[in-house]
């Protein structure tokens, strides 16, 4: 696909496609969660913030594990493939590297602490990209269907 034929991927598509994939989450781990911890697991309030290793590597390695593969070989997570859009190295327009995936998953939790203001940067970036695709050195491109975003990579 040409470059020219490509556009970033603004705010509310990505916040969509956030959704989508916090849904697709949600009925993975929840019920063995809750076979584990019992339905109290979301209701207790004085539950502490990692019950235990369960607990853990359901709900925090999995889900890392899962995004940074789903970007390594597909270039999206199902949220993203679901608007058409991919992740890619912001010079070239080629598939991550593992230590960009890396990189921008942890920098997702950088980009949310301070109010979300990171996440929110993609509104008003001219690349769309946040906190955690500039420090990781990535785009999110899908193919042009409007707007005035093109793409072009430093090749």
């Amino acid at each position: 696909m040409q470059e020219t034929e490509l556009e970033y991927v603004g705010f509310w598509p990505r916040v969509g496609a956030t959704i989508i994939d916090a849904i697709i989450l949600t009925v993975i781990t929840a019920p063995p969660l809750i076979a584990i911890y019992g339905p109290g697991y979301f209701t207790d309030a004085n539950r502490p913030f990692i019950s235990g290793l369960a607990d853990f590597a359901i709900s925090w390695v999995f889900p890392a594990v899962a995004v940074i593969l789903f970007w390594l070989y597909k270039q999206a997570t199902p949220g993203k493939m679901a608007l058409s859009a991919r992740v890619v190295d912001a010079t070239t327009g080629n598939t991550l590297t593992v230590g960009q995936s890396i990189v921008r998953y942890v920098a997702y939790f950088i980009a949310s602490l301070p109010l979300f203001i990171g996440v929110i940067w993609v509104a008003f970036d001219p690349r769309k990209q946040g906190w955690h695709d500039k420090l990781a050195g990535t785009v999110v491109v899908r193919p042009k269907q409007h707007g005035p975003y093109p793409v072009k990579f430093d090749n």
